[in-house]
């Protein structure tokens, strides 16, 4: 894979992430703020950006999203890897709302 092909798809990642939280946080904030793991700054910036804006934002070369399983354990309950596969996403689920939501950068 060449410099440009990565570059464009992560811009098409960026759009498509960014398009999707719009959409969650227009619909359920809540739920957005959970599922997303990000606070409520971050979500009322995402739920009032244009089209464009979406567009321009996207259009960088870093990936705006990231994993939110940082650690093995977490890794692991959520493909599945455990024995008891409804108990081990449920339990991820309960880590990961235990996080902090993603501060903006600065």
């Amino acid at each position: 894979m060449d410099n440009a092909q990565l570059l464009n798809d992560i811009r098409e990642t960026n759009l498509t992430y960014l398009l999707l939280a719009q959409r969650m946080i227009k619909e359920d904030k809540a739920a957005a703020l959970f599922r997303l793991g990000i606070g409520k700054e971050a979500a009322e910036l995402i739920e009032c950006l244009t089209p464009a804006q979406l567009i321009k934002i996207a259009a960088g070369n870093m990936l705006l999203c990231r994993f939110r399983f940082d650690n093995r354990v977490l890794g692991d309950m959520l493909s599945g890897y455990v024995k008891d596969k409804i108990m081990a996403s449920s339990h991820a689920a309960v880590l990961m709302a235990g996080q902090d939501a993603e501060p903006l950068a600065a």
